[in-house]
């Protein structure tokens, strides 16, 4: 964990960087919401990537979830309607949730067929996605430089591989027409529903070590 001022904000960050527990998560829950607490944290804010049928060449589609109404009303978000299994996020929303402490949880869609590599870009939608939940402002100079190199080396591969780039050019018709069919409202994340299928599916590739083993 570390703390880092903000310059001209009204609070500091408190930032938790760490892989997700397999077992033991009200333990983990209850150790972090007990940092939150004595640090003063106001609200709760998670970060956090999924595979998904996405083409790297569009725009990274971020969901922002949340149950606390404030802040549906404020972010722009829908209710949260999904039903199904979850991670530790999952949890750590729930246990905020009941302990009356705000919290939103962010995710991006990442393209599954360059998921091995780093995504700045991904990175970057996210850290524009905090800026928009927090009102605070971010120096992404360094990440915009990466994603544009990130955007052009993966459009190389693509092109000299003449049967992943149809595979791609299939993602972005099927996003296109999806995109035109419904619109994003100016200013607001997609609703969590947008991804609970691809959800579902990422928790499946993780296996019997994923989520349900410390339910």
């Amino acid at each position: 964990m570390a703390v880092a001022p903000v310059p001209g904000a009204d609070a500091d960050l408190a930032l938790f960087h760490g892989v997700e527990p397999s077992l033991r998560w009200r333990r983990f829950t209850d150790e972090v919401l007990g940092v939150a607490r004595e640090l003063g944290v106001s609200t709760v804010i998670t970060l956090g990537a999924l595979l998904a049928d996405v083409p790297h060449s569009r725009p990274v589609a971020i969901t922002g979830i949340t149950s606390d109404e404030a802040l549906i009303e404020r972010l722009g978000f829908e209710p949260p309607t999904y039903e199904g299994p979850t991670g530790i996020v999952g949890v750590l929303q729930r246990a905020c949730a009941e302990a009356g402490m705000p919290a939103v949880s962010l995710w991006a869609s990442v393209p599954h067929y360059v998921a091995a590599s780093p995504n700045p870009k991904v990175a970057l939608a996210l850290v524009r996605a905090f800026e928009g939940a927090t009102t605070l402002a971010v120096d992404g100079g360094e990440l915009e430089e990466a994603a544009e190199d990130y955007d052009r080396q993966v459009t190389a591969a693509v092109a000299s591989d003449p049967e992943v780039k149809a595979f791609v050019e299939r993602l972005e018709t099927a996003m296109d027409e999806a995109t035109a069919e419904n619109p994003p409202d100016e200013g607001q994340l997609p609703s969590a529903d947008t991804i609970a299928s691809d959800f579902q599916r990422f928790l499946r590739q993780r296996g019997p070590e994923g989520p349900g083993q410390g339910s």
